[in-house]
């Protein structure tokens, strides 16, 4: 099933705090993930931050709650029912929802504060971005903003010569650790007599292993087939070389695919234009960084009882 949203899980943390005792937040973790179900891959499944989405839906539900001042932190990562949590719990159906919330003062000015709302907007109902927490608004605004550069990055990669694409393909190579620029700098082959590779890189800093290069330059809605992949595996062949990296601009078709994914003897990794673009943001190939937002968080080994 899919991982609910962080408000779903307001309701599996009060249930696991209503004994009253005080308990941790792994074992908070443990009981949501259990209580829905949650399969180990479901569990894994992380934002662009490398946080799990499960860990962040329910720290983001427990910070909530604890605005509402349902629940508190006892002691460092335990985390308790507050007396107001406990009449929650008498009083309602069992389900605790963000309009719920919203009948607390203390929640009701934690929101205003966050999301700048007027005093006349304050007991209006929960703003539609609480569906889902900072982290997740955020990740989402860096997938909306490198997916509009992928765009422009595949529109710029078509303007240059087929001879620049294949120079940008092993500049990436190069930045991603294949070798060293001084020792790669010729690996781009001449523009004839290239027996179908348009780029050697090394996989070591001593050049005992080389991987072969096609980059093709081709239309974005255009599709590379089998026969292609056939083509490349052949000029790997007549080189006498075992892995090969075809890189274009455009999409492979399932059988191609499914050839590069059944070959024994050697290895060849396709790349499609979505991927390069994707790799050339994440390396800084073509790019520039116009802002940097630092995310900080309470730094808990400060707060020790050594201080």
């Amino acid at each position: 099933m899919p991982i609910p949203k962080y408000h779903e899980f307001f309701t599996p943390i009060m249930e696991f705090l209503k004994d009253g005792e005080p308990h941790s937040s792994k074992e908070m973790l443990e009981y949501c993930a259990d209580y829905y179900k949650l399969s180990a891959e479901e569990c894994g499944k992380k934002l662009q931050s490398g946080q799990t989405i499960l860990y962040n839906r329910v720290g983001w539900a427990r910070a909530y709650l604890s605005k509402a001042g349902l629940i508190e932190k006892v002691n460092r990562g335990i985390y308790a029912v507050t007396r107001e949590g406990k009449k929650a719990l008498e009083n309602g159906s069992g389900r605790i929802t963000l309009e719920d919330l919203t009948k607390y003062p203390a929640f009701n000015d934690f929101t205003k504060r966050t999301f700048n709302k007027k005093d006349d907007q304050a007991d209006e109902e929960p703003d539609i971005l609480l569906d889902k927490s900072p982290e997740e608004m955020l990740d989402d605004a860096v997938t909306q903003l490198n997916s509009s550069l992928s765009d422009d990055l595949l529109t710029e990669l078509m303007k240059i010569s087929p001879y620049d694409f294949e120079r940008v393909v092993v500049d990436l190579l190069i930045k991603m650790g294949y070798g060293k620029l001084e020792e790669n700098k010729d690996a781009v082959t001449q523009k004839s007599g290239d027996e179908g590779i348009d780029g050697i890189v090394n996989a070591d800093k001593f050049g005992l292993d080389s991987i072969y290069v096609q980059a093709k330059r081709w239309k974005p809605d255009s599709v590379v087939g089998r026969p292609e992949t056939q083509k490349f595996l052949g000029a790997l062949v007549g080189q006498g070389a075992t892995k090969g990296i075809f890189i274009t601009t455009a999409q492979f078709s399932k059988e191609a695919i499914a050839f590069a994914a059944k070959l024994l003897h050697s290895k060849i990794v396709l790349v499609n234009g979505k991927q390069l673009a994707s790799l050339m943001i994440e390396y800084d190939l073509g790019v520039s960084t116009v802002a940097t937002y630092k995310i900080k968080r309470i730094d808990t080994d400060f707060f020790n009882d050594d201080i």
